[in-house]
């Protein structure tokens, strides 16, 4: 979509500076009709133009694609090739080219080929003031989609640096875990955590039934003291199982209670530590000694924790309970000493790795790098929206870039006169400006909006969300008036420093 939008401004330009340039070549059209061209005949030779600068820049691509697609595949996480060799690749592309130069040329050929040569040859024939109005309905068009994509881009950063800063409820640095595929180190648990210890490099190891960046396991069974009776059996709880260590392994954070105590493992075999979201479902008030039951067992409650945030971070938290125990298969964690250097780290815990469990590669992964990972989608979608916005400027500031000139040219001579009879620099340069500014900010006013009503509806999949708030519209716009006035200004200042004598006498 975005590229059609982007390929739709070109058009839009060649719309622009074909039609722009009308009245000078509106004395070829005259004599052209006069010595008897017919109108299809010189419809025939615009969309000629037109279908030659598009099967020119159709060549200009190929190459440009080429070159930027391993940069394109990196930011789009994707692996797209140039089908050289496939037909029907080749059809659609010079398909899609034809087209682009029949709708590129369309208004121009029209309009162009409309002209009454009596008129234009007894050089009474004047373009006229309505004819400026395509050209300025096309410049706010453009501008709308600009500004529509500079909205975009900042609210799609804002979601993602929001979801970002978002607490995670333990401590990333540092924290590596690894996915077992075979029961050795579980069996020998114990000792393999001592031999980690022993080489100074790890501060803490514990094993889970899962990672601390998702959540495997939930079930129902689940009762407790001011239960709803109609709920039943339907409430699902996330569920993890744990050795004593994984809290202070993960950097839980605790607001009320405590942690599970290896020396008390047997009294803790039907305890609970569970998570705010839980208290919060359960509408507990003092929720440390409560008692849970499940499937006919009693847990009770005894430390409550801070929100980890296990799944999407977009997403509120899952109401979870951790319980002491875990099965084959289970997940290590280490805690890395902070003042252990990483590499030299991963190193000896390699080694002692490989003493437990000598077939099994050594495949870790780092919480932070892993947390990151969920960011992936939108940091791409960030990043190409951002880089489409700037092309999309890009694209129309060229358009006005070249009406500006136009519009300067075909006032040279008002400009003259108005210097003669002492206008400033910055007077002529307001004149010349403020047509353009007032396009953008009526593109401005249609853009906002276009671009709430979308991206609130995007917002909408998000359960944790940012806000749109006004700045970003200021923003937008604000940047686009400023982009547009230097864009213009440098046309508008030559135009308005231009020596009047010279102007008036080529006049």
């Amino acid at each position: 979509m975005i590229g059609i939008f982007v390929l739709m401004l070109a058009c839009i330009n060649f719309m622009n500076l074909s039609t722009a340039r009308s009245e000078k070549r509106a004395k070829e059209v005259g004599i052209r009709k006069a010595i008897g061209s017919l109108r299809s005949q010189l419809i025939s030779q615009f969309f000629s133009e037109s279908l030659l600068i598009s099967l020119s820049a159709f060549a200009v691509a190929l190459v440009l694609v080429e070159l930027a697609l391993p940069w394109f595949n990196q930011v789009a996480d994707k692996q797209i090739t140039v089908l050289w060799t496939n037909p029907v690749f080749w059809l659609a592309c010079i398909g899609f080219t034809l087209f682009t130069g029949l709708v590129a040329g369309s208004y121009p050929a029209l309009y162009l080929s409309s002209f009454k040569p009596v008129k234009v040859l007894a050089g009474t024939f004047k373009a006229g003031r309505l004819a400026a109005i395509p050209r300025k309905v096309l410049v706010v068009v453009q501008f709308t989609v600009s500004i529509t994509l500079i909205i975009g881009t900042i609210i799609v950063y804002r979601q993602v640096l929001f979801s970002k800063s978002r607490p995670v409820g333990y401590s990333r640095e540092g924290l590596v875990y690894i996915n077992m595929q075979t029961d050795d180190i579980h069996k020998h648990f114990d000792a393999f955590k001592e031999d980690l210890l022993k080489t100074g490099a790890v501060a803490n190891a514990a094993e889970s039934n899962g990672t601390i960046n998702e959540l495997w396991s939930n079930n129902g069974g689940f009762s407790w003291k001011g239960k709803d009776p109609t709920a039943g059996d339907k409430i699902y709880f996330g569920t993890i199982g744990v050795t004593p260590e994984f809290g202070n392994t993960a950097g839980w954070q605790f607001t009320d209670g405590r942690d599970f105590s290896r020396a008390a493992v047997a009294a803790d075999s039907n305890a609970y530590v569970i998570n705010e979201a839980a208290v919060k479902y359960m509408g507990l008030k003092n929720p440390t000694g409560e008692t849970i039951q499940r499937d006919g067992k009693n847990f009770r409650i005894v430390g409550v924790i801070k929100d980890v945030l296990m799944e999407s971070p977009y997403k509120p938290v899952t109401p979870t309970v951790f319980f002491l125990g875990t099965w084959n298969h289970a997940t290590v964690n280490i805690r890395i000493n902070p003042r252990s250097n990483t590499s030299d780290a991963l190193g000896k815990i390699e080694a002692v790795f490989k003493q437990y469990a000598p077939t099994m590669p050594f495949d870790y992964k780092f919480a932070d790098i892993d947390y990151a990972k969920k960011f992936a989608a939108e940091d791409r979608i960030g990043k190409l929206a951002g880089c489409f916005a700037g092309l999309a400027i890009l694209i129309s500031c060229i358009g006005l870039f070249g009406l500006a000139s136009f519009v300067a040219e075909q006032r040279t001579k008002e400009v003259g006169i108005r210097k003669v009879l002492g206008a400033s620099v910055a007077n002529l340069w307001s004149m010349l400006s403020k047509d353009f500014v007032a396009l953008v900010v009526l593109s401005s006013v249609v853009a906002m909006p276009i671009a709430y009503y979308f991206l609130h509806q995007w917002l909408q999949q998000y359960e944790y969300r940012t806000t749109i708030s006004w700045w970003i519209f200021a923003a937008a716009a604000g940047g686009a008036i400023i982009i547009t006035l230097l864009t213009v200004s440098f046309q508008a200042i030559k135009a308005a420093i231009a020596n009047p004598v010279r102007s008036l006498r080529s006049e």
